[in-house]
């Protein structure tokens, strides 16, 4: 997923319903279609017959002894049914992102979401087993438990932090009533919401997406009415927003203190595939860059002829575009620099074009920023909100880098294929750099400006954002176990550690102290912290790409292995097969001296081109 962050000025220019938008039909005609609702029923069908599987082979009993025949059949149909209920869940939330206001998507996937609470008792039934069997046993006997070795001896690890089986399934049945709910409470807010903001003379009410990407917008006023409207439409929307916040987080710290563990941060570790020093020395090598990156954005204001700049000024632009990348130009862009890397990358993004995976225009009722997510067998689908910038063609090809991501998996298990966030970026960030490189080697000076600072922008957002979000939330967990957080709560702790984090790079007084009303990510059940693996997965990408320029050739079967398996190893090991040492400083620092680089590149090019507005 990434934040996605075109101007509605520039996307009303393109005619949004004459944008592709994607088709979903490899999965179901529709959701009032036969063929779905006997999808519906196979797919309830299919966890009633796990659950009886599982009460005939005593899955979860305790019992410590079972025959390899008896474990594949239970391995199997686990797998079977978490691939059915991969691309149930993915069919709905499709629809329901593209158009919050469906009601009969919106029943579905409430359906789906109290049904699949059955799935997820399931889920720890099975670990509760492996945590009682003799695995290693079972892996040496049994070829098909060989092949699920890591997420098997994963679960093992997991089962030592499991409820008892009564309480297992009871937090499981009151999820869709408690941080499932509180999440689509915020969802359907953010999306639903509309707030006025004056455009060319004329009071126009936007939806919050739209206002929201007007934080492009050349015309610093625009940009300062924008950014004030977002933060009246949030702050009239608080209370319910800090509330879904609150009964997220308060679910999360019970739970996890419940199952042992010490802080949600380990859970968030163990989920990521990674280790506290890993974390630590990540962490690390970003702040020792906080000034670099805080250099950029006085830099940035000097080319703005601003003496500091607010938050509104972030995402203006700087330099000059000579080229409108039209919706069939950037299509083409994608594909011709893909395929210098490889013809399966190519290719892939030619059946996401040509078979409908993407929907690519802004409307209201859809989510804002951009997704990919996998459909079925090989496909994914990606949404985005599209305008004709290259910031659009770099979103693009972030989402694209995931579907071949997918592409890679697809061969897999669901269990096999289960990839932490840390190493989920890997492919996307991949692509968003051949693409930067392939924009950079034609364009003159002043448009090299505004590639490399819509390039500082994300590193910003990545090193710097990122942060003051972990930040954040460490500081909400600290204080949620003992009370809820009021609005004004949760305002304070963003603006200290907005301030933290970008330091004297932003006036201290304009920040943003909505922020976390407005980032999803908060608020998604059973995953906290989902902010350091982007840094992760941003810094990792491009110490990748460094290996690809030094051995071109050597090194795209080896890419494409570990895609292959991101879900089969730590993070560490499949570092370790670039020979790269992620628990060490020195490989994030180097992926920083890239960023650095381009700091000084930056300087260097504000000196030389008219960077004024007009």
């Amino acid at each position: 997923m990434r934040q996605n962050r075109q101007t509605a000025i520039d996307a009303a220019s393109e005619t949004v319903d004459a944008l592709p938008r994607w088709d979903l039909t490899a999965a179901f005609p529709g959701i009032d279609s036969d063929d779905f609702r006997a999808g519906f029923q196979h797919w309830l069908d299919a966890i009633a017959a796990l659950e009886a599987l599982f009460d005939a082979e005593q899955v979860g009993s305790g019992s410590d002894s079972v025959s390899p025949k008896r474990f594949e059949r239970v391995l199997s149909a686990l797998n079977d049914t978490l691939d059915r209920t991969m691309t149930m869940g993915a069919y709905l939330s499709a629809l329901v992102s593209a158009n919050s206001r469906d009601e009969a998507a919106q029943a579905r996937l409430s359906q789906f979401s109290i049904a699949e609470t059955r799935l997820h008792v399931l889920r720890k039934r099975f670990t509760a087993w492996i945590g009682a069997i003799d695995l290693e046993s079972t892996i040496a006997a049994s070829p098909l438990a060989a092949a699920h070795t890591f997420p098997l001896r994963k679960e093992k690890r997991a089962a030592a932090h499991l409820l008892p089986p009564a309480e297992e399934a009871l937090a499981a049945a009151l999820a869709p009533a408690g941080m499932i709910a509180w999440s689509k409470l915020h969802d359907n807010l953010t999306s639903q919401m509309k707030g006025e903001v004056e455009i060319d003379g004329e009071a126009r009410a936007l939806p919050l997406s739209a206002i929201r990407n007007l934080s492009m917008a050349p015309d610093r006023d625009l940009r300062r009415r924008a950014h004030e409207a977002e933060l009246a439409m949030l702050e009239a929307n608080a209370v319910p927003i800090a509330a879904a916040l609150n009964g997220v987080k308060g679910q999360v710290v019970v739970l996890d203190r419940r199952r042992g563990w010490a802080d949600p941060l380990d859970a968030s570790l163990f989920t990521s595939n990674i280790d506290r020093q890993t974390l630590d020395a990540l962490l690390a090598a970003a702040r020792a860059a906080f000034p670099d990156l805080r250099r950029y954005l006085r830099l940035k204001a000097k080319a703005l002829g601003l003496q500091r700049l607010a938050w509104w000024d972030l995402f203006a632009p700087v330099g000059r575009s000579n080229r409108r990348w039209d919706w069939p130009d950037a299509v083409a862009f994608l594909e011709d620099q893909f395929g210098f890397f490889s013809d399966r990358l190519r290719g892939l993004a030619g059946r996401a074009v040509a078979e409908r995976w993407i929907d690519v225009g802004p409307r209201p009722g859809k989510v804002g920023g951009a997704y990919c997510s996998w459909l079925i067998g090989d496909q994914s689908r990606i949404l985005m909100n599209f305008s004709p910038t290259y910031d659009a063609v770099s979103t693009l090809a972030h989402e694209l880098g995931h579907a071949y991501h997918n592409l890679n998996l697809s061969p897999l298990t669901p269990l096999q294929a289960e990839t932490p966030m840390t190493l989920a970026e890997t492919a996307s960030t991949f692509c968003e750099t051949i693409v930067r490189e392939a924009a950079l080697r034609d364009a003159d000076d002043a448009e090299q400006l505004f590639i490399i600072e819509q390039s500082l922008q994300g590193a910003c957002q990545v090193v710097l954002d990122i942060i003051s979000r972990f930040e954040f939330e460490r500081s909400v967990f600290a204080i949620r176990p003992e009370r809820e957080l009021s609005v004004g709560d949760f305002s304070r702790l963003m603006l200290d550690a907005q301030r933290n984090t970008y330091g004297d790079g932003l006036d201290p007084d304009r920040l943003h102290p909505s922020m976390w009303a407005v980032k999803g990510h908060y608020y998604i059940p059973d995953f906290s912290y989902y902010n350091y693996p982007y840094l992760f997965g941003l810094l990792f990408g491009l110490g990748l790409y460094a290996r690809h320029q030094a051995d071109p050739v050597g090194f795209i079967d080896n890419y494409d292995r570990l895609l292959a398996s991101t879900g089969q190893a730590d993070a560490s090991d499949l570092a370790a097969r670039f020979g790269i040492d992620i628990r060490s400083t020195d490989f994030w620092t180097a992926s920083l001296d890239l960023i650095r680089a381009d700091v000084d590149r930056f300087a260097a090019l504000v000196e030389t081109v008219d960077t004024r507005q007009r």
